[in-house]
């Protein structure tokens, strides 16, 4: 019934750069929540945000292409390399923008994983004898 009591069309202006910026922010964001239970941590340059920008966003669709476009160019990338590669025991992940154009990632490994945030577990007598 709500529908059928609309009757105008509201326009929209294309969204400036800026704001697509803070919407791979918000993007980036989230990822690096996904990633900090497996130690993983990672740092876009402003050419990589500035690429990200420019690839992911359309103007008749606005910024919906650029899930995709994070998707494609750093969440399956950074899925392989934490299954199969350099990240399985976690590290830091610099992404920037290679001679090619295309999105390239620097791994420093881990040395030690990073341990997770606890969430209110307790502790059992042989953690507590460690941190003592």
């Amino acid at each position: 019934e709500f529908r059928n009591r609309l009757d105008a069309v509201i326009q929209f202006a294309p969204l400036p750069p800026d704001v697509i910026a803070r919407v791979v922010e918000k993007f980036v964001l989230q990822l690096e929540a996904q990633l900090v239970d497996r130690g993983v941590t990672f740092d876009l340059t402003p050419e990589a945000i500035n690429w990200l920008v420019r690839n992911g966003y359309d103007e008749q669709y606005g910024a919906r292409p650029l899930a995709r476009v994070i998707q494609d160019n750093i969440k399956k990338p950074l899925a392989d390399e934490l299954l199969f590669g350099r990240l399985a025991k976690g590290g830091l992940v610099k992404i920037k923008v290679g001679a090619d154009d295309k999105l390239v990632f620097d791994i420093l490994e881990s040395v030690a994983p990073i341990a997770p945030p606890s969430k209110g577990k307790k502790r059992d007598k042989k953690e507590e004898a460690l941190a003592e």
